[in-house]
């Protein structure tokens, strides 16, 4: 799993039937700086399914590859990222360096 922020929402005008009510969402994922407060993360966004009605600004926690198809199955999903969590704190105390 992985800490990403949500950065955007995709809307789309047709979906397949077979997958739960949900959203697509733009999302940033978080490296040590960005968690430490100094930075805004790393160049990469993905798009994530999520059932969770996660908003914009919100940290999650994304899974990815087949890990995130197994909430579905043994429906086939056309995605491989996918929200497990929405965050409410985190703790996070970098190791200061010598």
């Amino acid at each position: 799993m992985r800490i990403a922020r949500v950065i955007g929402k995709i809307t789309l005008n047709t979906k397949l039937k077979a997958l739960p009510a949900g959203s697509f969402l733009i999302v940033r994922t978080c490296n040590r700086g960005t968690l430490a407060g100094k930075n805004e993360g790393n160049a990469e966004e993905l798009v994530m399914y999520d059932i969770l009605a996660a908003r914009e600004g919100d940290r999650i926690g994304l899974v990815e590859g087949r890990e995130a198809t197994m909430p579905f199955y043994p429906a086939k999903v056309p995605f491989d990222c996918y929200n497990a969590c929405i965050m409410d704190t985190i703790n996070f105390q970098p190791v200061l360096e010598v």
